[in-house]
């Protein structure tokens, strides 16, 4: 078998055996992490500990394989061992070896559950994969902005919790804002409605200023939200589930013959 063609079955799910392969795979991170999540009940590890153990090695092995596999596949290896679901798939065996050093670790196997999010690909609901990467581009437009609004958000919960101070603490004594990072901190949890409720204001410039800053915090949930759903708006396309065989990326238009972030051709 060529590897072009072990790429296709690993990494896509257009063919039927590798959506075969993936429906497989997703089942044995299923058996695993409920083996695991069983091996935490002392009264069943006790009974039946040792089978446990063997069918959790089983897996471990079978999934090191797979994820060897997957580096020899791919012309770019380093691209995939560095990218977010290929340190998931290192991670996903990694505490059963280091089991030996470390006996704690082991109840980390459970991380690799997160390698269920492939479900989305083997379905292959071109709608799932289509709104999962358009989500992805308008979250990535939208970093820039959410950043420099978070950042004027900080600004000026640090001149609320300033004034703050300067009313509460300074002039009527409030224990509660004895200094202004405090006084931010109180500002911080306000904003958030989560109020704890530990300090709160007792002068009523002090409760004014608190119900402002409530009322913001009600507005400013909603401008993240506004700016995410802009990004997401203006992003529009038709993604398969093909991975370039040179460098792994996903994402890719349905028509596409070469890679849009490589400039490979996606198969050989």
């Amino acid at each position: 078998m060529t590897k072009d063609r072990i790429h296709q079955i690993i990494f896509e799910a257009d063919t039927p055996k590798g959506k075969a392969f993936d429906i497989c795979l997703l089942v044995a991170i299923l058996l695993s992490v409920f083996i695991v999540m069983l091996e935490s009940v002392d009264s069943i590890k006790q009974e039946y500990g040792e089978l446990l153990l063997a069918l959790e090695w089983i897996f471990t092995i079978l999934f090191t394989i797979e994820y060897f596999v997957r580096i020899y596949s791919i012309n770019k290896s380093r691209r995939y061992i560095f990218s977010t679901m290929g340190v998931i798939d290192l991670l996903a065996v990694l505490p059963t070896y280091l089991i030996f050093i470390f006996p704690q670790i082991h109840a980390l196997t459970v991380i690799r559950s997160i390698r269920l999010i492939r479900i989305f690909r083997v379905f292959k609901l071109s709608r799932y994969i289509r709104g999962a990467y358009t989500m992805q581009i308008g979250l990535r437009s939208a970093i820039p902005k959410i950043i420099v609004f978070l950042l004027s958000v900080l600004l000026l919960l640090v001149i609320l919790g300033t004034i703050m101070y300067i009313v509460e603490g300074l002039r009527a004594g409030n224990p509660g804002f004895q200094d202004i990072p405090n006084a931010v901190y109180w500002s911080i949890i306000t904003l958030t409605t989560v109020g704890y409720g530990n300090v709160v204001p007792i002068t009523v410039i002090g409760k004014i200023i608190a119900s402002v800053i409530m009322l913001l915090g009600y507005g400013i949930i909603a401008v993240p939200t506004g700016i995410v759903t802009a990004g997401i708006i203006k992003t529009k396309s038709k993604v398969s589930t093909q991975a370039c065989i040179n460098c792994s990326k996903e994402g890719h238009d349905n028509d596409s013959v070469f890679c849009k972030y490589c400039g490979s051709k996606i198969h050989n």
